[in-house]
C-alpha cells in the first residue's frame, strides 16, 4: 500500500494491540468501516489492465469491480456495475474513451471519469474535459500516483498531470489575451444606410419588406446585408443582429 494512505488502525503499545469492543464491520478504533472506492478499468491492452488490477488490489480502500477493452464495452459495464471511478484510456478500437465519456455519464451519473493515456495532445485534453472527464493523467505517472488520483477524484477533486495542466493554463491565458485584443479593436463602422437595414433585419423583416420600407430595390438590400456580414465577419443575419446589440452598435427597444 502506498505510504500515508489507507485506514488508520488502532494504536499499538508495549502491551500489544489496543482493544476496541466494536462490531466486526467497524475499524479497530471504533469508526464504521468505509466502503471501498469501486473502480472500472478500461483499456484495450489486457496486460495493462491486469497490471492496474494487481497494483490497485494492494490498496485496501480501492476495489476493481470490472474491466473493459474499449469504450463501447465500458458503457455497458458502467451501466451494470455503477462504479465510483472509471479509469479509462483515450484511444481504443471500436469506441474511444472520450466518445464514451458522455454515454457513461448518462448511464452512471455518479461515476467520475479519469482518462489514463499516453496522449499528451492538447485537443484530447480539452475534448475529454468537455465530455465530462474529471481527471486526465499520462501513463508515465507512478503506480502510487494512480491510487492517489483515484482517492482525490472520488473525494470530489480534479486531477490533471502537471505537464497537461501547464498546457491548459497556457491555453486559458491565450484565450483571455485574444478576448482582450478583440476588445481593443474598434467595432467595424457601418454606414447610416447599413444601420437602417440592420435595424429592420432585427425586427424580422425580409429583404422585400425592407426594400419597400426604405424605397430601394430588393437587390440593393441584398448588397447591404452582404456588406454588413463582411464588415462584421459573420455568417448569418441573426449573428449580425446579436453582434450589433452586444457591441451596442444598435439598440432594439
Amino acid at each position: 500500500m502506498a505510504e500515508g494512505f489507507g485506514p488508520v488502525l488502532g494504536a499499538r503499545g508495549a502491551g500489544g494491540p489496543a482493544e476496541c469492543a466494536e462490531p466486526e464491520d467497524s475499524d479497530d478504533c471504533g469508526a464504521p468501516a468505509k466502503e471501498p472506492i469501486r473502480v472500472l478499468v478500461v483499456d484495450d491492452h489486457a496486460l495493462f489492465r491486469r497490471g492496474l488490477e494487481i497494483v490497485l488490489a494492494q490498496e485496501e480502500d480501492i476495489e476493481v469491480v470490472g474491466e473493459a477493452g474499449d469504450g463501447a464495452e465500458a458503457v455497458d459495464k458502467a451501466a451494470d456495475l455503477l462504479p465510483d471511478i472509471v479509469l479509462m484510456d483515450v484511444r481504443m478500437p471500436r469506441r474511444g474513451g472520450i466518445e464514451a465519456c458522455t454515454s457513461i455519464k448518462e448511464v452512471a451519473p455518479s461515476a467520475r471519469i479519469i482518462m489514463l493515456t499516453i496522449s499528451d495532445e492538447e485537443a484530447d485534453l480539452y475534448d475529454a474535459i468537455k465530455a465530462g472527464a474529471t481527471g486526465y493523467l499520462l501513463k508515465e505517472i507512478s503506480t502510487d500516483e494512480v491510487s492517489t488520483a483515484i482517492r482525490a477524484v472520488a473525494d470530489g477533486q480534479s486531477q490533471i498531470s502537471p505537464s497537461m495542466a501547464a498546457k491548459l493554463l497556457t491555453e486559458f491565458k491565450s484565450m483571455i489575451q485574444r478576448t482582450d485584443e478583440r476588445r481593443l479593436v474598434p467595432a467595424p463602422r457601418l454606414t447610416e444606410r447599413e444601420l437602417e437595414v440592420l435595424k429592420l433585419v432585427a425586427t424580422g423583416m425580409n429583404n422585400r419588406d425592407i426594400a419597400k420600407e426604405l424605397f430601394i430595390s430588393e437587390n440593393t438590400v441584398k448588397n447591404h446585408v452582404r456588406n454588413i456580414l463582411e464588415k462584421l465577419q459573420l455568417h448569418s443575419r441573426m449573428e449580425a443582429v446579436v453582434y450589433a446589440m452586444r457591441e451596442k452598435i444598435l439598440e432594439i427597444r
